[in-house]
């Protein structure tokens, strides 16, 4: 199934209001993208070029980068999100929760949302048998929470043709994959319909940081223009936006005090939720409780 023939074009000026309890304008998220490197495959990505080239293996330099993110940066960033009363959304690789089991009780403790990001980081595109991939990481996620995830998003928001579809038969109620509004959206399958959550690829520190290039402190002029025009876009109808993190990242001791100045702005609006995927995704549907019924297949 094409994209286009998932969603027809809709115009957000021409939707009917959303409206988020107390008065609030902006839902914002927070995705904390927690993911197991497997050394024996070539790295998703790279802080160093090897000196001749090539994708040596083993790649230490690479691979020790991103396990400094697991082992010190996700520490610093729980401390800014604990700071801030804020539950986070765990975006986590199903095998990366018996690798990094701390992480995982740290978040479960908080009552952080668990939400299915690939067995491993691996484009979706490229795992042997995607259904399989997709029922080890929804079931890793289920025994080690007794709860199964509602969300999911694509190691780096891959997908095949076949994905939405296959997430609605495996039990997932959400995706993040389709970055295309600052509302949900849902999405035609060839079942039962699934929404779209909006994510970020513009307050996304892998973009900033590693694709872009950006000085640290681009994160937090970015999310604060990025959360002020939001925020003034929602005088008539409420927006969602999400702030994407990534532990190998933003837990770099040069770059968190941005992650947290972010937050503190947002923070000084009182009308502003911060909510998890799935608190978004039940408020959305009891907005629109035709919206399921209005894309079920004829």
């Amino acid at each position: 199934m094409l994209p286009t023939d998932r969603l027809a074009y809709s115009s957000i000026a021409d939707r009917p209001p959303l409206v988020l309890p107390d008065a609030a304008r902006v839902a914002v998220w927070v995705i904390v993208n927690v993911e197991e490197w497997d050394p024996k495959e070539t790295m998703p990505r790279t802080v160093l070029t090897p000196p001749a080239g090539g994708a040596p293996m083993p790649d230490i330099p690479n691979w020790a980068w991103h396990e400094y993110g697991n082992r010190v940066g996700f520490w610093r960033m729980l401390d800014v999100l604990d700071g801030f009363g804020i539950k986070a959304a765990l975006a986590i690789n199903g095998k990366a929760i018996g690798t990094y089991e701390p992480i995982a009780k740290a978040a479960h403790d908080r009552g952080w949302e668990f939400i299915g990001h690939g067995f491993g980081q691996k484009n979706m595109q490229k795992v042997a048998d995607e259904r399989d991939d997709i029922r080890k990481t929804r079931d890793a996620i289920r025994a080690y929470t007794s709860k199964n995830p509602r969300g999911w998003l694509g190691p780096g928001l891959t997908e095949t043709w076949e994905t939405p579809d296959i997430l609605v038969e495996e039990g997932f109620d959400y995706v993040c994959d389709w970055v295309l509004d600052d509302e949900p959206v849902v999405l035609k399958t060839r079942t039962k319909p699934i929404v779209n959550v909006p994510y970020t690829q513009e307050c996304n520190d892998v973009a900033m940081m590693l694709i872009q290039h950006h000085k640290a402190s681009e994160y937090r002029d970015r999310a604060i223009d990025q959360f002020d025009q939001i925020y003034a876009d929602a005088k008539t109808s409420s927006r969602i936006m999400a702030l994407v993190v990534h532990p190998y990242i933003m837990g770099a001791p040069h770059r968190l005090k941005y992650f947290a100045a972010a937050i503190e702005h947002i923070k000084r609006h009182p009308d502003v939720k911060f909510w998890t995927g799935e608190q978004i995704y039940d408020w959305y549907l009891s907005q629109r409780p035709n919206a399921l019924k209005d894309q079920a297949p004829a």
